[in-house]
């Protein structure tokens, strides 16, 4: 009975502890006085907000970093930019409207601002802190660093509360239409990375209004928002200095012919049925002007084993060769190569023998053009890395670099050193470096980790590489992206050639 008692009596104390707890937000805490420009910044639901501690919830000051700079003369006269990650690790950035004072701080200021007492609103678009003076604000530390924030204009466009305020990076930006010669960044510009278009805005005044269009370069600035009278928001760039742009690239490279697709697995045996899609971006008469394709298997059976120590050109079990050296492809136009057969989808499949083929090889009987082991599964699929590359000319060494090329899958022994398969400039790989400046000339290697994605084993999927290349631009303007169409023994050209899968614009 008394130890009856004692559990009660136990559980008693128990509840009331628990009841206790449920009475306040903080038992036995302190709340932080800071609040992270997140939770700020959802306070604003399309009217003006005053600030004090209740809303705040006991906070009281932002702990953030100066991202602004007036130096240059660009950015929106009286305005100190900060952001901060305090928040969940959700980098956000708020304007503070603080008139001349602004040009007071650099970037890497670490500040301190009281913001009690300000106004949360949203005026010339811009969602903004007024009535904040300038001894409300202490500075705590100089010079500190600031995280690169390499995003597209795709997200920016899509999500602009997460951005707006905020220092990024666009990587890659070239503008659209081409610059034309003497062409300076004074005025708006449209900013296109291969995800989408973003204006850049350049005040006639700042002091590197004068300076020429780049064809290809990144772009460091803040983002601001627009506002239209129907409340419309519109997103735009504003770098602060001229240190914020950095040349990539003076010259145009055309690729003549893209890669949109392939079929990898097909339904069944796969021997001779493998093919790719390509893509021609100007007329091309093989005959005159000769191609090369090159298909890497890296599968753990594929020998030589270890990093390709000739690249595209390393032969065996490893790389094989098709020469195109016949046919004719327009522009704009797809044309395959592949297995003998020339079927949509396998054995007892479509045939597409009155498509475009420029080569149907038996590459189950025969060695390919100048290296490559004759093999029963061209385009692997055991889970490792398999590459599709196309050079200009018949000649493939080690040091060829492609004018295109994919890569499906990450895994094997794919680069070490100067050993590598070769990539080129395109929406997914890069030779140099876009951020570090430094040269990267291998798939794996530095930022070149983009890959497509392998699909579930013989069901017969056809990947197609959608996506909008710009012959004027030299580049792609619309990343290509996979889409995998599930075919059957029945399915036509028309499924795999379906409208709008890759555009070649001008």
């Amino acid at each position: 009975m008394k130890k009856l008692l004692f559990n009660i009596t136990t559980m008693i104390v128990v509840l009331s502890a628990m009841v206790s707890c449920q009475d306040t937000n903080y038992p036995g805490g302190t709340i932080s006085p800071y609040i992270g420009i997140f939770d700020l910044r959802n306070l604003y639901k399309g009217e003006v907000v005053t600030i004090d501690a209740e809303k705040l919830d006991g906070s009281s000051k932002l702990a953030a970093l100066v991202v602004s700079d007036h130096k240059g003369g660009n950015l929106p006269e009286g305005l100190l930019v900060v952001q901060d990650a305090r928040r969940l690790g959700k980098l956000r950035g708020i304007s503070i409207d603080l008139g001349a004072s602004a040009e007071n701080y650099q970037p890497g200021d670490s500040v301190v601002i009281d913001i009690v007492g300000s106004q949360l609103l949203r005026e010339g678009g811009i969602l903004k802190l007024k009535n904040v003076k300038e001894n409300h604000i202490t500075k705590v530390a100089s010079g500190r660093p600031i995280n690169n924030n390499v995003v597209t204009a795709k997200a920016i466009l899509e999500n602009l509360d997460a951005y707006e305020s905020t220092l990024v990076i666009i990587l890659k930006g070239g503008f659209n239409p081409i610059p034309k010669e003497g062409e300076v960044l004074s005025g708006t510009k449209l900013l296109n990375d291969g995800f989408a278009n973003l204006n850049l805005v350049t005040n006639e005044k700042a002091n590197f209004s004068q300076q020429s269009l780049y064809v290809l370069g990144n772009y460091y600035g803040i983002v601001f928002n627009k506002e239209a009278a129907d409340g419309t928001q519109t997103p735009y760039l504003k770098c602060r200095t001229k240190e914020d742009i950095l040349l990539l690239s003076s010259e145009i490279e055309i690729a003549p012919i893209v890669i949109t697709g392939f079929a990898s697995d097909v339904k069944g045996s796969d021997t001779n049925y493998e093919y790719m899609q390509f893509m021609a971006t100007e007329d091309i008469d093989f005959a005159k002007t000769p191609y090369a394709v090159v298909v890497s298997n890296n599968a753990n059976a594929s020998t030589p084993t270890g990093a390709p120590i000739n690249g595209w050109a390393t032969g065996g079990m490893r790389t094989y060769k098709f020469n195109i050296t016949k046919g004719f492809a327009a522009k704009g136009t797809y044309f395959y190569v592949g297995g003998k057969y020339q079927l949509i989808n396998g054995g007892a499949s479509t045939s597409l023998s009155t498509s475009n083929w420029v080569l149907n090889y038996d590459y189950n009987e025969n060695n390919g053009f100048d290296f490559g082991n004759r093999t029963s599964g061209l385009l692997a699929n055991s889970g490792n890395a398999f590459g599709i590359a196309i050079f200009k000319g018949t000649s493939v060494t080690k040091d060829s670099k492609p004018i295109d090329v994919m890569f499906n899958s990450g895994g094997g022994a794919l680069w070490e050193g100067d050993k590598g398969y070769r990539i080129t400039n395109s929406d997914f790989y890069d030779v140099i470096n876009p951020l570090t400046m430094q040269p990267q000339p291998f798939f794996k290697q530095g930022t070149n980790q983009l890959f497509l994605k392998y699909n579930t084993a013989d069901v017969g999927y056809f990947v197609s590489l959608g996506g909008e290349y710009n012959r004027t631009l030299g580049r792609w303007t619309v990343a290509r992206s996979q889409n995998n169409i599930e075919m059957t023994k029945t399915s036509l050209i028309t499924d795999i050639e379906y409208k709008g899968a890759t555009k070649i614009v001008e």
